[in-house]
């Protein structure tokens, strides 16, 4: 299958499903699979045993983590092959609006600032994935990651809330918001394949799937 879109970025909340998307996108379209790595951060579990004590540590670990990522990203060739990603730079910023106090927000703030490559790769197309807060812990108690279970509804409401009012204030390429607590990509082809057609025919900055086709 041959698109326009040679940087696809897919987004959204712990547990929304972005990563199991991605991959087969990937195999769909033959494009590269390029993965967030969240379990090689040493300071995670220990964040979602105690979040004010480990946060900054946190996101600074994947602040650098993701840094180097898209450094790699950038000596890619998007010409001739394109690229599926289950995340994007700046998610990061939302985390730590989430997560870190005023005084810590401002260091961490000018480290973005300093660190962040001037030439950062953007995707051509982001896929915004959305679920209530009550599916969403369904499903990362389904992943069966010991840690991840002491991920606690409020948390998750405030983290979804802060990607809603992000994504629907996005503006920098097309965006697909989809209402992923009705749309099974994974299991259902209908779902998938009605996703597929969707990217493939992108006519404006937002568009949006809740299911109802």
């Amino acid at each position: 299958m041959q698109i326009d879109k040679k940087f696809i970025a897919i987004e959204g909340p712990i547990g929304v499903g972005k990563t199991s998307l991605a991959k087969k996108l990937s195999n769909t379209l033959d494009y590269d699979f390029f993965f967030e790595k969240p379990f090689e951060n040493p300071f995670l579990e220990s964040f979602y045993k105690e979040e004010r004590k480990n946060a900054l540590q946190t996101q600074l670990f994947f602040l650098f983590q993701r840094i180097q990522q898209y450094e790699g990203l950038n000596q890619k060739n998007l010409f001739y092959k394109g690229i599926v990603s289950d995340f994007f730079y700046q998610k990061d910023y939302l985390f730590a609006e989430l997560t870190l106090p005023e005084e810590e927000m401002r260091l961490y703030d000018q480290i973005y600032k300093h660190m962040t490559p001037k030439n950062i790769l953007e995707p051509d197309l982001v896929i915004y994935l959305q679920a209530s807060p009550e599916v969403l812990i369904d499903r990362i108690s389904e992943r069966g990651i010991n840690f991840e279970k002491k991920i606690d509804i409020n948390y998750i409401t405030k983290l979804a809330e802060l990607y809603k009012e992000y994504f629907f204030r996005f503006d920098k390429c097309p965006i697909i918001i989809v209402n992923s607590d009705y749309l099974d990509f994974v299991r259902n082809e209908k779902h998938y394949n009605h996703l597929v057609e969707n990217i493939n025919d992108v006519k404006s900055m937002k568009n949006f799937l809740n299911g109802t086709f």
